[in-house]
């Protein structure tokens, strides 16, 4: 007899603020036009921080500084998946406008905390906003928090 494995899902998401904006991303999740920060899943061989500079830029167009990890959260969509989320927060550094967006992604975009909570009923996760909020207020962990063994 097989026992399904249960093993949560790995990701990342970045928190760019400029200006009062926070670099958003504006997918297509089957067939529903959602928002999110630049996120994604961890991939073989990279740390969590590279992810998160791979998957903004892979996502938006965008090359980032990581500067801190904003949180660390752990929830269970209401499909029950369950995902373990690095959130950290970056600093723009320069756009590529010739970087092709993932596929699914419809733009990149940049919209105020207000504007976001607007729209939360198309967030991708609760964790959206939250972690903006999280941001705003100055949750910060050095990323010297992390190791990486290969």
């Amino acid at each position: 007899m097989t026992k399904d494995r249960w093993l949560p899902r790995v990701t990342v998401a970045t928190i760019v603020e400029d200006n009062g904006k926070f670099l958003m991303v504006e997918e297509d999740i089957r067939g529903k036009k959602t928002l999110n920060q630049p996120a994604g899943h961890l991939e073989p061989n990279e740390t969590l921080e590279q992810a998160a500079v791979r998957e903004t830029l892979e996502e938006t167009g965008w090359h980032i500084q990581v500067n801190h990890l904003v949180e660390f959260s752990q929830w269970t969509s209401p499909s029950g998946k369950h995902y373990l989320r690095s959130c950290f927060a970056g600093t723009a550094l320069s756009f590529d406008p010739e970087q092709e967006l993932d596929e699914g992604i419809i733009r990149a975009i940049w919209m105020t905390r207000d504007e976001v909570a607007a729209e939360s009923h198309r967030l991708r996760s609760p964790l959206v906003l939250h972690h903006i909020d999280h941001h705003i207020k100055g949750k910060s962990t050095e990323l010297d928090i992390f190791s990486f063994y290969d």
